[in-house]
């Protein structure tokens, strides 16, 4: 009961409908992240260490962004070319579009034409140091593998493009591999297929 000279105070504060519903749907998030049925993104990334009480990095969110990390976002792969592979001792010739080099493209034909890889060592050691060097680089297969022919696809890292790239120890040419490095689809590569080749050469050159 009030005495006299008191007066009720009252609160001006009046949650509105969405406030509530915002409180409710924290509220409810909160409680799926303590059960662990929250989506991963919604979790921590901490596991508890047992009989210490302290937290660990959760290993499992941190693998699957790395397995993420070495497979393109997108796949335009295209289909494998039927072409390739070594006739009379040349690779295909490259197509009419800029999108490809080749060892063995006409010398005038400076749009296409690149130099071969060389080494000296024997055949056997080169194709090796080759290989080593194609495995130190991201998203590669070896397709086919011969004693003197190597195919490998190349993709790249966002859209998952395919580049078709040969080595060839042309017996003819002793100390040379003849290369070819064409893109799957499109028209023009940026000058990527080149810069693949260099890139090869400068690391075989180095190994």
């Amino acid at each position: 009961m009030l005495k006299s000279g008191q007066s009720t105070v009252r609160s001006s504060f009046k949650p509105s409908v969405k406030s509530k519903w915002l409180f409710f749907v924290a509220f409810v998030l909160s409680g799926l992240c303590w059960f662990g049925a929250a989506p991963a993104s919604a979790r921590p990334l901490v596991t508890a260490i047992p009989a210490t009480g302290l937290t660990a990095p959760s290993s499992t969110a941190p693998t699957a962004e790395i397995l993420m990390a070495s497979k393109p976002l997108f796949s335009f792969s295209g289909k494998r070319p039927d072409n390739l592979g070594v006739k009379a001792g040349k690779l295909a010739a490259c197509p009419n579009t800029p999108n490809c080099v080749s060892s063995q493209a006409p010398a005038g034909d400076t749009e296409h034409q690149i130099s071969p890889l060389t080494y000296q060592s024997s055949p056997s050691d080169a194709m090796a140091k080759l290989k080593s060097v194609i495995a130190g680089i991201e998203r590669t297969q070896i397709i086919t593998e011969t004693g003197d022919y190597l195919y490998v696809e190349f993709t790249t890292a966002l859209m998952g493009f395919v580049d078709d790239v040969e080595f060839y120890f042309d017996p003819s040419t002793p100390g040379q591999i003849q290369v070819r490095s064409a893109s799957r689809l499109g028209q023009s590569d940026l000058g990527v297929n080149r810069k693949r080749i260099e890139e090869i050469r400068a690391k075989l050159a180095a190994s």
